[in-house]
């Protein structure tokens, strides 16, 4: 199977990408108008368009807000089902990932389910955020 498909950081997107590194989801927030959290990382406030924003590191919680399981196998994700998600973190922005630790299936993938960040390390420099339920 080849390698995964990976990302590339940029300066504007280090912090992220660092932080999921260290196995920290790390997320910005707009000090000058409360704007709320954001996601993606961006050096501005997408409310405003100010630039004092700040980077901290975030629960990693939230639910499962609604997916797609894709049934067509990818070179690079190998032949298996896998879940296309967007989850709600606990923080307030939504985020695309995939879903891990569970069935690929509607009756294990319930939307509104509590789930946390996985970090996969893929190599020396990049461990994407994926979720998984939250055991208990």
């Amino acid at each position: 199977m080849p390698p995964r498909i990976l990302p590339v950081p940029t300066p504007e997107t280090r912090h992220f990408w660092d932080g999921c590194r260290e196995g920290e989801l790390r997320l910005q927030r707009c000090t000058r108008c409360d704007g709320g959290v954001y996601f993606p990382p961006r050096p501005f406030c997408p409310r405003c368009g100010g630039r004092e924003v700040e980077v901290f590191k975030a629960s990693g919680k939230g639910v499962l807000w609604s997916y797609v399981i894709n049934m067509r196998p990818r070179p690079d994700m190998g032949t298996e089902p896998h879940a296309i998600a967007v989850v709600k973190l606990e923080e307030g922005p939504t985020m695309m990932t995939n879903i891990v630790g569970c069935p690929q299936t509607p009756e294990a993938l319930q939307l509104d389910m509590a789930v946390q960040v996985a970090f996969a390390r893929q190599n020396d420099e990049i461990s994407l955020p994926l979720f998984e339920p939250v055991k208990g």
